[in-house]
């Protein structure tokens, strides 16, 4: 039987369109990512620059967690920005 990670990861990669749409928006969007994820400095933002697979390595290298908490993190806070925005 699949890991709950494994789910979640699952569905964040069917959630990708939405990355789309936060890789477009990114300096608007860095605001909620560094709400959520406090210890991304601008420089941080600014090597990330959109990109999916950057966010979750940085997330991982200040948190110290291992990537598939990493993705796990990122798959549920595209779930409450979908959420949020209604889709």
């Amino acid at each position: 039987m699949p890991s709950t990670a494994t789910h979640i990861k699952a569905n964040a990669k069917a959630a990708l369109p939405s990355w789309d749409r936060i890789a477009g928006n990114w300096k608007q969007m860095s605001g909620a990512i560094t709400e959520r994820w406090g210890e991304l400095t601008d420089d941080d933002l600014s090597v990330i620059d959109g990109q999916h697979e950057r966010l979750i390595g940085k997330i991982q290298e200040r948190y110290g967690i291992i990537r598939d908490q990493a993705e796990v993190q990122v798959a549920e806070w595209l779930k409450g920005m979908e959420s949020a925005s209604g889709r």
